[in-house]
């Protein structure tokens, strides 16, 4: 066991555990009580053909909130961590791949969903996240649709995509994937729910109607772990089963390297499946200076569970983004299989931790959140492992740092999936830091280069302030270009830059 006292313990997930003090203050019975008189009140103002449906989704709300209301406890007692038994989780580098004569066959046991819920609002973009450019002029969705494309050509397969939208990004995506209509894949869309916000000081919701349109700013989509509800309800589980397939891959829309493997899925359902049915791989990679703040497995109660920073007591912080404690940390790239999910939603026992996740409105309203993180089911299924994968699999886009290694030189387009040069020396990618005051948004970081440096040598940039770069620019080892307040640095077309630190006024820069 970790060398943990007893008295520190890890309630469910929290984001500030003092805010959920405020809930427990409150009658739980009368809470739960005008919650539920406030949601049927909510649900006579929709129309009456969309009743049957709200009245199911504030039915799990209401089960949410009222989970909520009686936690007392902390869900892991920090003393019963127990380290990772020998087999939990599997090396990448020992699976193998199958063969060639078997891959088709494999395919047509695999559905891919992926998270398409999120906003491009944190970049400075409108619309679904999923539509911004990524490469090439090429979103997220284009290059996961050349994936699935590629894959269904390559092995005559039919690999069907699936993409899990919320109430924000449901009605551009359905535009979107209209151009896609030629392609050999089929595409299934489904929503996630829509949830209301509640007051942190009526514990109501704040929202007078069901018109989400009208005040958008009071629903939420309740986090990614409403996969597993919706997906059934939407018939799409049900319908993939009855074809006889038997995964789903399901990964997040923004990670550019979670792409169908192959090896993984022979471990699955191929050559190398074991005697007793793996029902959920959660795949991890090992923990840098850049992951500390990342979900990590744990075993507890002979259960590999997830555990988010957000659950740690602040005592034990450091110890949670230990590399040598906690050596994984979670993709989000999940495999699981398609009758467990049903399994434990008909039995009902699927059980994840609550997030709590407290919100200021545009007009002051403060509001709680109640989400769910789709790896926490892990615990729920039977046979669930962990598969430690090279840092490849792990690419995502969260913000424009993350954008100027995608577009770099650093990777090169193959079928929809991006590739590490072979001239990179080494398979880590720079850390990369660009100040939020210039950076941030993607139309301004755009406009500051000329176009993406060169960065194949490249193991550190922090860039700060009013900072252009011209064409054909280098960047080798640590480089920091930092332009104080008032002043502006521009680096001209074809400068090295070679473990350089740049700051003050400066407009050309030797070569």
């Amino acid at each position: 066991m970790l060398n943990i006292p007893n008295e520190n313990k890890v309630r469910g997930h929290q984001r500030a555990p003092s805010d959920t003090k405020e809930f427990h203050e409150v009658t739980k019975r009368d809470a739960l009580k005008s919650l539920e008189n406030d949601l049927d009140r909510l649900q006579q103002t929709a129309p009456a053909d969309k009743r049957p449906q709200l009245q199911k989704e504030m039915a799990r709300f209401a089960d949410l909130f009222g989970r909520f209301l009686q936690e007392e406890g902390p869900s892991i007692d920090w003393n019963k961590i127990q380290k990772l038994p020998a087999d939990a989780v599997m090396d990448y580098s020992k699976l193998n791949s199958p063969k060639n004569e078997q891959i088709r066959t494999m395919l047509d046991k695999l559905v891919v969903v992926k998270l398409n819920g999120g906003l491009g609002t944190s970049m400075g973009c409108h619309g679904p996240k999923s539509v911004i450019p990524v490469r090439s002029d090429l979103t997220f969705l284009d290059l996961t649709v050349q994936q699935i494309e590629h894959l269904n050509k390559t092995y005559d397969a039919n690999v069907p995509l699936v993409l899990m939208n919320s109430f924000n990004t449901d009605e551009d995506t359905q535009k979107i994937i209209r151009k896609y209509t030629g392609f050999r894949v089929q595409i299934h869309t489904f929503n996630q729910s829509c949830f209301p916000r509640i007051s942190r000081e009526s514990f109501l919701p704040v929202s007078k109607d069901f018109d989400v349109d009208k005040n958008i700013d009071a629903w939420y989509p309740p986090g990614h772990g409403d996969f597993y509800d919706t997906f059934r309800n939407s018939g799409l589980l049900k319908k993939f089963i009855d074809e006889g397939r038997e995964y789903c891959f399901l990964s997040n829309i923004d990670n550019l390297g979670a792409t169908v493997d192959l090896a993984i899925l022979n471990k699955l359902v191929g050559e190398e499946r074991s005697a007793q049915p793996v029902e959920f791989v959660m795949e991890v990679t090992d923990k840098t200076r850049a992951d500390v703040k990342g979900g990590t497995l744990i075993n507890f109660e002979n259960k590999l569970r997830l555990l988010e920073i957000a659950q740690v007591p602040k005592e034990h912080v450091d110890d949670f983004k230990s590399v040598k404690t906690f050596k994984f940390f979670n993709t989000n790239n999940i495999w699981a299989k398609l009758d467990a999910i049903d399994r434990v939603l008909r039995e009902r026992t699927l059980n994840m931790e609550i997030i709590v996740n407290n919100k200021t409105m545009e007009n002051g309203v403060r509001v709680v959140q109640l989400e769910t993180a789709v790896g926490a089911a892990m615990k729920c299924f039977d046979g669930a492992i962990g598969i430690n994968v090279p840092r490849s699999r792990f690419l995502p886009v969260k913000k424009t740092s993350d954008l100027l290694l995608v577009m770099s030189n650093l990777y090169h387009l193959k079928n929809g999936s991006l590739v590490m040069s072979p001239q990179r020396m080494f398979p880590t990618t720079p850390l990369v830091k660009l100040g939020e005051n210039h950076f941030s948004k993607v139309k301004e970081f755009l406009g500051r280069f000329a176009n993406i440096p060169d960065i194949i040598e490249l193991d550190h940039l922090t860039v700060s302030g009013d900072v252009t770069f011209g064409r054909g620019v280098s960047l080798r080892g640590t480089v920091i270009i930092i332009a104080n307040h008032g002043d502006r640095i521009d680096i001209p077309a074809g400068a090295i830059l070679d473990n350089k630190i740049v700051s003050g006024n400066m407009r050309i820069l030797d070569h």
